[in-house]
């Protein structure tokens, strides 16, 4: 059978390795350029890589469409287009969450560390934050999935499995893996596919996370003769500095406090010692015993967390996304705060609930700030109350009898 087409393209690249997946799990024979370069613009004038030549002359560009079109090539006989129009609107909806949501958002936090575009710092948080936050919406996913779609591998685990390349070889490392253990299983299950080996290899998983490169120090300029000099005039003596012994001192003004809370009195409780304690041992009731011998009233107070529009909620899942979002959010509480928000209920009928410690007495600006603070109601909790206590405790431990609903997930904020 003669070759479908050439791909035009560099070979070691994640968007060039979809078509050449796709062609080799079908048994569909491809050209490829080793040698690329680019200069093919008179046929693809958008410059776009990977381009795909097809034998008959037909042209397209875009690493999606091209895997998609090979796929296409072998009609009734692949599966990986889905077998319904169902599935086939799963398998778009997926490869588009990847190229319109997730790789930009991928790019945008690695492409300015590895010196391919301009790093700005504020651009690269809201781009590592995207980054992370559809890395969760996949691992919730995954929960129960091999594949993304049916019961076996389609051209949306392709894709997604090579724009998740970079991320697993650059940026996730072991910590972020356990994290995501369901996303993890999945993309190890996809590229030990033998297709997939068969073009990629074997993806080595990433030990140490990319940082930004330290700038290279500029070379001292080479020095210009010396113009003839006028004769100067004498200079001016300097003033003698004042000796050690000298009584008069200079005034160095204090250091402008971060934070409203830092002027508050030192509390009895180092909350970090809390997170620390809590993240090491059982929550009931080794941790919780911890934390009532120790909290400190007049330093902290705790607060009942619950999101107003839970009527509004749908998917488990897309609701646990929603924590996680606003947790993204309240960066600058780090330091002042600690909390659980439990996802509690069924699909279509669920809840956000949970317990926030907070530095003070009230809520700070820091929590309020936040751009989804408005979207819940804080009510202060006082945790001498019997009651109060029990549903604090079930909260931090996510299981009890006293959390409103059954408890599906959760996110801990420290």
């Amino acid at each position: 059978m003669a070759p479908l087409g050439t791909l035009n393209g560099p070979m070691p690249n994640f968007r060039n390795y979809k078509a050449r997946i796709v062609a080799q799990y079908l048994g569909v024979e491809i050209n490829t350029t080793p040698d690329f370069q680019m200069g093919y613009l008179a046929k693809f004038p958008a410059g776009k890589t990977p381009a795909f030549e097809g034998a008959n002359g037909f042209t397209v560009t875009d690493s999606n469409v091209i895997a998609y079109y090979i796929a296409s090539k072998t009609g009734s006989d692949s599966t990986l287009l889905g077998q319904t129009a169902e599935e086939t609107a799963e398998i778009l909806q997926y490869i588009l969450f990847a190229e319109a949501d997730f790789m930009p958002a991928a790019l945008g936090t690695m492409a300015p560390l590895l010196g391919f575009t301009k790093f700005l710092k504020p651009a690269h948080q809201q781009a590592e934050e995207q980054f992370f936050r559809f890395i969760d919406v996949l691992n919730s996913l995954l929960i129960n999935r091999t594949f993304l779609v049916g019961e076996r591998l389609t051209i949306a685990d392709v894709i997604v499995a090579c724009d998740l390349i970079m991320a697993y070889k650059l940026y996730l490392t072991s910590e972020d893996r356990k994290k995501y253990r369901n996303l993890t299983r999945y993309f190890k299950t996809i590229v030990a596919q033998p297709a997939f080996k068969a073009v990629v290899g074997d993806v080595v998983l990433c030990e140490k996370r990319i940082e930004l490169a330290a700038p290279a120090k500029k070379e001292k300029a080479e020095k210009k003769p010396a113009a003839e000099k006028k004769p100067a005039a004498e200079k001016p003596k300097k003033a003698e500095k004042p000796a050690e012994d000298d009584e008069e001192e200079v005034e160095v003004a204090a250091p402008k406090p971060k934070s409203k809370l830092d002027l508050l009195p030192k509390p009895n409780m180092v909350l970090d010692d809390w997170k620390r304690f809590y993240s090491n041992n059982e929550t009931k009731p080794t941790a919780m015993n911890w934390l009532w011998e120790h909290f400190d009233a007049e330093g902290y107070s705790f607060w009942k967390v619950e999101y107003k529009y839970n009527d509004e909620l749908t998917k488990l899942f897309m609701t646990n996304n929603l924590i996680s979002g606003f947790f993204n959010r309240l960066e600058r509480a780090r330091k002042y705060a600690f909390g659980n928000l439990l996802t509690l209920g069924k699909d279509d009928d669920n809840m956000i609930w949970g317990y926030f410690i907070v530095r003070g007495l009230e809520v700070p600006e820091e929590v309020t700030d936040a751009a989804d603070y408005e979207s819940y109601n804080w009510t202060a909790a006082d945790h001498t109350d019997p009651k109060t206590r029990a549903e604090i405790e079930d909260c931090f431990a996510w299981e009890g009898p006293s959390l409103p609903r059954e408890c599906y997930d959760g996110k801990t904020y420290k």
